[in-house]
């Protein structure tokens, strides 16, 4: 049970010392291979059929549902 609360607060804390990207890292970022869709016609086509699906538009780049549950 130690060993398991040592492990917990150990993960816990590494995950503490996250920072947000340096301004000269962000540029690093922003380039065309690190986007998740690679192909924009084929991401344009996905939102498509989802929001066809779905019949609402808009909204695609936001995590989260209308029920308020993010």
């Amino acid at each position: 049970m130690l060993a398991l609360l040592a492990t917990a607060c150990l993960g816990l804390s590494a995950c503490a010392s996250v920072q947000p990207p340096k301004p000269w890292e962000k540029g690093d970022l922003a380039r065309p291979l690190m986007r998740m869709d690679t192909d924009p016609l084929e991401a344009r086509f996905s939102a498509h059929t989802y929001f066809s699906k779905e019949a609402a538009a808009g909204g695609g780049g936001v995590g989260g549902g209308g029920c308020g549950c993010n």
